[in-house]
């Protein structure tokens, strides 16, 4: 390796990745599973009997039959359990952490990268990214929170 070294004084180019790319998209298939984990959970809590409700059962009211909304019934029901939401809070922030880099790098797929713009795409993606998971965190805690 010193005969190589002394053989060409000038190192090689290197490209450095951590350097030229950011924490998000070098983990975005890790956040991208964590997502898909998720979304099955999150079938199994509310997609799934909601399929049963309203093409089982027939009823497309969305009323419970005491009174009251069956939606606000079944996310206070889901979200007693202080594990069940942490998981989604945590779930929440990995789809924070994958819009982050996923929302901007779409934008540069289709050919949206200009040094004029893409900094006010990248703004955007970061506020994209962080309300619209934020809007969903709050109504997970908001459901803890008013159990009575």
């Amino acid at each position: 390796e010193l005969q190589n070294r002394s053989a060409r004084p000038i190192k090689y180019a290197m490209n450095k990745g951590n350097a030229n790319s950011t924490w998000m998209s070098r983990n975005m298939i890790i956040t991208g599973i964590m997502i898909l984990l998720f979304l099955g959970l999150h079938f199994y809590d509310f997609w799934i009997p909601e399929l049963n409700v309203k093409y089982v059962q027939g009823d497309m009211s969305g009323m419970l039959p005491e009174g009251g909304y069956r939606y606000w019934e079944e996310l206070h029901h889901k979200f007693h359990d202080p594990i069940r939401v942490g998981i989604y809070v945590l779930s929440f922030v990995f789809l924070a952490l994958h819009l982050m880099h996923g929302f901007q790098s779409a934008f540069q797929s289709v050919g949206f990268n200009h040094k004029k713009y893409t900094p006010a795409i990248k703004q955007l993606s970061n506020i994209y990214a962080v309300v619209v998971p934020l809007g969903f965190i709050i109504v997970a805690v908001y459901h803890f929170m008013t159990q009575s």
